[in-house]
């Protein structure tokens, strides 16, 4: 393939997915990607009558304990990692709880540089910080300065049982189009357990009631009690919206009473359905026998309880069906990993699988997020490294957002062979801590003409030497005494480089000035700049 054309296509996918990530587009919480935009059909028949207008109960303990939040946001900038995306004011909603706290959805307040919450009917703004925040669940907790806002307004009660399907449901919040708290009403349509976020999972209600730009954070009700928060919605699709139950929010808030979120315990193991017959024929099984197929155990070792084929047909003292599922109540099932943070206990998960046609009981470590090799920021500013023209950091998804978004993006990557896609989803080891990325396009400057701009690619090694993490790689700068600088990417196609090493140390601060940046690396990458 033509290097310079390669080039070419990759700078072009950049400055397509850059202006498409600042043109304003609504941002959908994790675990809800946001649909194609499609023309709709023209309607086959004609539609149903719409079902009649239901008034909002009158509750002001409710009505009063809904509260406006007004965020400035900073994200980061991971193509220009050394300053901050320009400031962005959002809106969302939020509801009182116990405590004098107040509830509403992580990403309504995450990367807040500046939070205040208003009250119904009230033209003062309050201001709050956040004191817990759990960003796969989509949760956060507020403190406000003055206490005293919460003597009038009681915590709104939360029911302790999940609604029923078809239980008629109303959501209030401030979304968009008016100042004022709005109500909207609807019915439970299902509850499902679902991924949240890549290693975030837990039960989601979907109602009818319509869910708006605002609305976030905002308490769902039936009768007199919050049935949980309201977190998104579907563009292009009418009446769903989708609300974090109690149950959910409850281990949220037991969790973060230490002052510190550690998430849900997880199963890492990949399971498979038991429904074909060929299957249950292979592992010779009774037909009384049903569950869920170990495909993949997390590990292989020895000491891993669990092993390829097993079949687990209990979590703790529930059963587990052919499909991987457990009940809940007559009319109600979900995926049985559900099960997990009510039966979870001493950091273990108690388990009953048919081994070689034998059942025996194990105890499956109950661990938290797999680490990832191309991790999220989570709510952290991206570490960087300036080196002459080059900007060093780390890989993360924020980052690969530009080859993500883009199917022309994924296949050039994928055709060069880019860690980029071809690691995506793996775990790092004591040889490759993370991956190292050419963060920004080369600053102009004579040292690197004749060179194609290397944005994206990932750093392989430096004189010979693999690079292991950001940190690894000043390390290694910090220390190199050879005459030139020789840098490796991890592709298949594309160049070497060769700089002379003095000269790039003498070129850095004129850099630095020329392009108005402060600091030549971020705090924790100065550090090691500056050590032995």
């Amino acid at each position: 393939m033509n290097q310079l054309r390669l080039t070419a296509l990759a700078a072009a996918f950049f400055v397509s997915s850059f202006a498409h990530a600042q043109d304003g587009v609504t941002a959908y919480p994790q675990g809800v990607p946001a649909p194609a935009t499609v023309p709709a059909p023209a309607p086959a028949v004609a539609p149903a009558p719409a079902r009649p207008a239901v008034p909002a109960p009158a509750l002001p303990a409710v009505e009063n304990s809904v509260v406006k939040i007004f965020a400035t946001i900073r994200r980061p900038d991971p193509y220009k990692p050394w300053t901050k995306a320009s400031p962005a004011d959002v809106t969302g909603s939020g509801v009182i709880i116990e405590g004098k706290r107040i509830l509403t959805n992580a990403h309504v307040v995450g990367y807040a540089s500046q939070v205040e919450v208003q009250a119904s009917q009230s033209g003062d703004k309050v201001p709050a910080r956040v004191i817990a925040i759990a960003r796969g669940l989509d949760l956060a907790v507020l403190e406000l300065d003055d206490a005293s806002f919460f003597d009038k307004r009681p915590p709104v009660p939360r029911a302790a049982v999940l609604p029923d399907v078809r239980q008629q449901v109303f959501a209030y919040g401030y979304p968009v189009g008016g100042n004022s708290l709005s109500t909207t009403t609807g019915i439970v349509s299902r509850v499902e357990f679902v991924n949240y976020g890549a290693f975030s999972s837990g039960l989601r209600i979907q109602i009818d009631a319509p869910i708006n730009p605002g609305n976030s954070g905002g308490p769902v009700v039936a009768g007199e009690r919050m049935i949980g928060l309201a977190f998104s919605g579907l563009v292009n699709a009418q009446n769903i919206g989708y609300v974090i139950p109690n149950e959910e929010i409850e281990l949220f808030l037991r969790d973060v009473a230490d002052g510190r979120y550690d998430g849900k315990p997880l199963m890492h193991d990949s399971v498979q359905t038991l429904e074909n017959p060929a299957l249950r024929q292979f592992l010779k099984l009774d037909k009384s026998v049903e569950g869920s197929v170990v495909h993949k155990p997390y590990r292989t070792d020895a000491a891993w309880p669990l092993k390829e084929w097993d079949v687990i047909t209990h979590i703790g003292e529930y059963p587990v069906d052919n499909q991987g599922m457990v009940k809940l109540g007559s009319n109600l099932r979900v995926r049985f990993q559900y099960r997990i943070q009510q039966v979870a206990k001493n950091g273990t998960i108690p388990l009953t699988v048919v081994r070689d046609g034998k059942p025996i009981k194990v105890a499956l470590p109950a661990i938290g997020a797999r680490p990832l090799l191309i991790p999220d920021l989570n709510g952290t500013y991206p570490s960087y490294f300036i080196y002459g023209p080059l900007v060093f950091s780390r890989a993360t998804t924020e980052f690969t957002s530009f080859v993500s978004g883009s199917v022309q993006g994924m296949n050039l990557y994928a055709f060069n062979a880019s860690p980029l896609v071809t690691r995506r989803g793996d775990s790092p080891s004591s040889e490759r801590e993370e991956l190292v990325v050419i963060s920004a396009p080369f600053f102009p400057h004579r040292l690197v003409s004749g060179y194609s701009n290397r944005f994206g690619s990932v750093v392989e090694s430096v004189n010979g030497k693999p690079v292991r993490s950001l940190q690894h790689l000043v390390e290694t700068l910090r220390d190199l005494k050879d005459e030139q600088l020789v840098l490796r990417f991890d592709q298949r196609y594309g160049e070497t480089m060769v700089l002379p090493r003095k000269a790039v140390l003498d070129a850095t601060e004129a850099i630095l000035s020329d392009n108005g940046i402060r600091m030549q690396g971020s705090d924790d990458m100065m550090k090691v700049w500056g050590g032995k």
